[in-house]
């Protein structure tokens, strides 16, 4: 069953993108199709609010263009989870997900408590409103920052490697966590030796969410389960959005709404 997945990198630069793009072609199904892209402008990284809210109607349009050209799913990387709920409305017959949502599914399948490994200290509020809203506060353990910025993890790899299996063993012993999430996107790639050295599962937030739209995609091509279009994620009318001249206020292809 041939599917085609968007990876999109909400940030304004490009500099993850072939980096993510390799990583992604290792480990997807063999009938996967992986297209990996950023935005054409916006912040760097997204580590405060503002920024994260300049990101977002780049991130809906995008994910509408997908639909139209044929994907089958996107997931919109950062752990904010940017979008997503507003993502699954403006969509007509398309899976989307993001690395927090997907994470906490996972990680409360594999194992009771969980902790948070994230950059800095700052994110872990916005992170904790994405934990509460998806229902699986009994199960944090605890986040543990490593004081390090989205840009700063792959400078390096083996400094970001030693804070995040201080902390992670911490998390373990002191805490009880029996899983480990990699908190930002970026920390992609460091899951495997990790796992090896702390003997607990740990979540790589690039890998969870793609495999989980992989699962999400054979659902729906399956079984038709995909998301539902009753209350929450109905989609507005295209009429209004044509009537009010949206697409020329925000700059976006009407197209996508015709």
């Amino acid at each position: 069953m041939r599917k085609r997945i968007l990876w999109i990198n909400p940030g304004g630069t490009d500099l993850f993108n072939r980096s993510i793009k390799e990583y992604l072609e290792r480990y997807k199904d063999a009938d996967t199709e992986v297209s990996v892209v950023s935005m054409h402008r916006g912040p760097h990284h997204l580590e405060y609010q503002y920024y994260c809210a300049l990101a977002i109607p780049d991130i809906l349009h995008k994910i509408k263009e997908a639909e139209k050209e044929g994907f089958d799913g996107a997931v919109i990387g950062g752990f904010y989870d940017l979008g997503l709920q507003e993502a699954r409305e403006v969509t007509k017959d398309f899976v989307v997900t993001a690395p927090a949502e997907a994470c906490l599914h996972i990680a409360t399948t594999l194992g009771d408590s969980f902790s948070i490994l994230t950059g800095h200290e700052r994110w872990v509020p916005v992170i904790r409103d994405k934990v509460i809203k998806y229902g699986f506060q009994s199960h944090l353990a605890s986040f543990k920052a490593i004081n390090m910025g989205v840009l700063d993890f792959h400078v390096d790899e083996a400094k970001t490697l030693t804070r995040l299996l201080a902390v992670g063993r911490e998390a373990i012993e002191k805490d009880k966590a029996n899983v480990l999430i990699l908190g930002c996107t970026i920390e992609f790639g460091f899951f495997l030796e990790l796992q090896d050295k702390l003997k607990v599962p740990v979540l790589d937030p690039v890998l969870a969410p793609f495999k989980y739209a992989e699962f999400l995609i054979a659902l729906k091509e399956l079984f038709n389960w995909t998301h539902s279009k009753y209350l929450r994620y109905e989609t507005p009318p295209s009429c209004e959005i044509l009537k009010w001249e949206l697409p020329s206020q925000y700059s976006f292809d009407k197209e996508l709404w015709e």
